[in-house]
């Protein structure tokens, strides 16, 4: 073999390796799929259900149940489907003392699958979620195909150089060498501005395909970024409340809710003396969400459903309830200063201004993070009169946040067995217009969500005290 065919070979060798040597790269350039948490209020039970991530398939899925202070001991039923058809199944057992019980199921496929819930005791809860496939995307075709054809063309050249009596037929593959090359080069300087195939689930429908062939199925007519409102009706039913969310313009059920800080609908109902409930109701069926309200007062509830649906952002649906029940009322809270809420001391502090800060000093750095916040404040107002029926007619809503702090090097957010944040809970608002104002601030501490009501009165000036 002459000098020349020896260095040809070692290009192809150069080639083929760079071709081979490559390994496995993801899409988006981080691993596929995340941990997924949704609040549950399942019955009596108030649950964080804790989807572990799932890079590859056939896999162990493995599932932790968050239980909370109060939370009754007992058998927890799980089951994983795909297309309707059942997978596996596991029961995880719920002890008396909160924290993480975990169960462990089987996913064979990527696409979308529903983990369902049952404690024998009420309706079954759903949650729909997504398995994720590896895809590869364009630009990584073009490259590893444009080498590997590199080296195809080339080892056709050795062979005519080798065997043909004129060694110029050899520039015909060889010529196919550069061009593949070519290919493979602009793919790789490509790769960097090439942007990620849409999110199945939260921009394209959660079908098979687009699971598996995002870029394929990636046309503008599968992503409705106009969704209409969605229509809440809420309905008293026993112990339960039933919640029907259709389509403002169709009025067909809603089935295409997103995860939303944690849970697909956050429900937040205020009783006739002002006592909140920060609920989240299961999902057992199309636009079809039920949630049990324990001892309940009498008189009329302020409703407000928060949720996101894919392709029409964050809505904030508001209704009232009437309910019989016999609890007794809430007496009026206090404003700032000192209290004890569920035996821990809590003192509440307000700095008036446009805006406002209002911040919770508890005894310890100890508190948990619930619904991936560090708390949670509930605002509206003003009003005047029975706290339900003035919260119902109420101009301001609004639910504000106060984040955990970002970690280095963590891409979820911390779940709940997390207890190293605080001790105060701080939140930035500004008050609309004068008046009074119903205020509840929420935290977690030893898996016991506390509630902190207040008054705040905002003089015209725009200070609140």
């Amino acid at each position: 073999m002459g000098s020349k065919s020896k260095a040809a070979l070692l290009i192809l060798l150069a080639v083929l390796g760079i071709a081979a040597g490559g390994g496995t790269a993801h899409a988006d350039g981080a691993p596929a799929g995340a941990d997924i948490q949704v609040a549950q209020t399942l019955g009596a039970r108030e649950l964080t259900v804790i989807i572990r991530r799932v890079d590859t398939t056939p896999s162990p899925l493995r599932v932790d149940v968050v239980t909370h202070q109060g939370t009754a001991p007992g058998t927890l039923h799980l089951a994983v489907a795909a297309g309707g058809v059942s997978s596996s199944r596991a029961d995880v057992v719920l002890g008396a003392t909160p924290g993480v019980y975990a169960g462990n199921l089987q996913v064979d496929k990527p696409g979308p699958w529903e983990l369902s819930l049952d404690d024998g005791a009420g309706p079954r809860a759903t949650i729909p979620f997504i398995v994720p496939a590896r895809v590869v995307p364009p630009w990584e075709k073009a490259t590893y195909g444009g080498f590997v054809a590199a080296g195809a063309f080339l080892l056709i050249a050795l062979l005519v150089g080798v065997r043909a009596r004129r060694t110029a037929y050899a520039l015909i593959p060889g010529a196919g060498v550069v061009a593949a090359l070519a290919v493979a080069v602009t793919g790789a300087l490509l790769s960097a501005s090439t942007p990620p195939p849409p999110a199945p689930g939260s921009q394209l429908d959660p079908t098979f395909d687009n699971v598996t062939d995002p870029y394929a199925n990636a046309r503008l007519s599968t992503v409705d970024y106009s969704r209409p409102p969605v229509n809440l009706a809420v309905e008293a039913r026993q112990s339960d409340l039933k919640l029907r969310l259709t389509d403002g313009a169709t009025g067909r059920p809603v089935d295409d809710l997103l995860v939303h800080d944690n849970a697909l609908v956050h429900l937040v109902m205020v009783s006739p003396s002002g006592r909140l409930s920060h609920l989240h109701p299961v999902r057992v069926g199309p636009g079809d969400f039920r949630v049990r309200l324990a001892d309940p007062e009498a008189g009329t509830y302020a409703v407000a459903a928060e949720l996101a649906r894919r392709g029409g952002g964050v809505q904030l649906a508001r209704s009232t309830v009437d309910l019989k029940g016999s609890a007794a009322p809430a007496p009026e809270p206090p404003g700032p200063g000192p209290r004890t809420i569920d035996g821990t001391p809590v003192d509440l502090t307000i700095s008036p201004g446009t805006p406002t800060t209002i911040t919770a000093h508890f005894p310890a750095q100890d508190l948990q993070p619930w619904l991936g916040m560090l708390g949670h404040l509930i605002v509206t107002g003003p009003f005047t009169g029975p706290a339900g029926e003035g919260a119902a007619k109420a101009p301001t809503w609004a639910h504000v946040h106060a984040m955990v702090p970002p970690v280095v090097g963590q891409l979820d957010r911390p779940d709940e067995t997390v207890a190293a944040y605080g001790p105060d809970v701080s939140f930035t608002y500004t008050f609309a217009e004068p008046g009074r104002y119903r205020t509840w601030l929420q935290a977690e501490r030893g898996f016991r969500v506390l509630t902190v009501p207040a008054v705040v009165d905002v003089p015209t000036t725009g200070a609140a005290r």
